[in-house]
């Protein structure tokens, strides 16, 4: 009888053998990174979350436990395809998902902006046969790896227009530009290539819409999903703790073995409350922010414990543990709004761990 492996079990062997040994080349070199990422679309393993919200969720916490430059990218495409896969447009559907899995098509996106309170940084105006679109895009991942991005932005009564961008400097039909920067230069995750981007009178045709969504709908998707992030910071400090654990089984100190089992019990209870979490009225929002701070702050004081475990060397910026900090900080403000951060900082300063 033919025994078939599990998504989960695929990619959990890949990053394994094939990742995991150039974690820190993947963090810094996008060529290493771009060979990483088509390892997965060799494996169908770029559409988990289109497919399976369930599978991509212990997905995404598996695969930051590797490579966080990896987990980044990826969920940049993972995001852009269940958002192509739920669009009414058709043509788009059928131009794009076949090859979205593999890798044959990679798309990004660029509308975390919508986020931010006030002004929209990038506005749109209704014209006939589309939309004129203008402003600023502060963060868009992947310039070179990916081919397009789904870029949002906000017309006059807050209604969010969403559609396809080519992901390279260029101009439309009309005379519209889109100007990208050079890479921004990054902490961590150097890789992934992200850049901004000025828009300037682009047409947006309604061909390449792939949906409008109403006033605030950004806001209320991001309290929907604010665990989605959260799964990285499970994954880095597994990580961390995987780096402690090596730590402590190549030096004859006790109390590292101590403080391995004390912060492995804590992240397995706090893992187990995010997965009992998922899904709509489990638990309450602010029951759910507590638990997104909750990893936020395991994920740094697991790998700051990997530093500290390491000695001197984790000063080095190629060590492991250097790498995982690092992820670490980028953790603890991805997809963050005002409340993740108000959280965020409610635990940090609670007081908790006074003598």
């Amino acid at each position: 009888m033919t025994v078939t492996s599990s998504p989960l079990d695929i990619a959990e062997r890949y990053l394994d053998e094939s990742v995991a040994p150039q974690a820190n080349l993947i963090d810094h070199d996008s060529q290493a990174l771009q060979r990483a990422f088509m390892g997965l679309g060799d494996r169908a393993l770029l559409t988990l979350r289109a497919d399976n919200q369930v599978l991509f969720r212990r997905f995404q916490e598996t695969i930051s436990r590797y490579s966080g430059a990896l987990a980044f990218l990826q969920t940049q495409h993972q995001s852009a395809a269940a958002m192509i896969a739920r669009s009414a447009n058709r043509a788009l559907k059928e131009a794009y998902l076949p090859g979205l899995a593999r890798g044959e098509r990679r798309v990004g996106v660029g509308f975390s902006h919508l986020r931010r309170q006030g002004t929209p940084p990038m506005q749109a105006d209704a014209v006939p046969g589309g939309y004129q679109l203008q402003g600023f895009i502060p963060w868009i991942t992947g310039w070179t790896l990916f081919e397009s991005f789904i870029l949002g932005a906000m017309l006059p009564d807050g209604t969010s227009v969403f559609g396809m961008m080519p992901f390279e400097t260029t101009h439309d039909d009309q005379g519209g530009e889109l100007r990208l920067s050079p890479p921004l230069e990054m902490a961590a995750l150097t890789s992934t290539q992200t850049v901004t981007a000025e828009v300037k009178n682009w047409f947006l045709a309604d061909d390449q819409v792939l949906f409008l969504k109403p006033p605030n709908w950004m806001h209320h998707n991001s309290q929907t999903n604010v665990l989605h992030h959260g799964f990285f910071a499970l994954g880095c400090a597994r990580a961390g703790l995987d780096i402690l654990n090596r730590a402590s089984e190549g030096k004859d100190l006790p109390f590292l073995k101590t403080s391995w089992t004390r912060l492995d019990a804590e992240l397995h209870a706090c893992r187990h409350a995010f997965f009992d979490s998922e899904g709509e009225g489990v638990t309450s929002y602010g029951d759910r922010l507590r638990l997104r701070a909750w990893a936020i702050d395991l994920a740094s004081r697991c790998s700051y414990s990997a530093v500290a475990a390491s000695g001197g060397a984790a000063n080095g910026l190629n060590h492991p543990a250097q790498r995982v900090y690092r992820e670490a900080l980028v953790y603890a403000v991805s997809g963050q709004t005002r409340d993740v951060m108000e959280a965020t900082l409610n635990r940090l300063s609670s007081g908790e761990f006074f003598p």
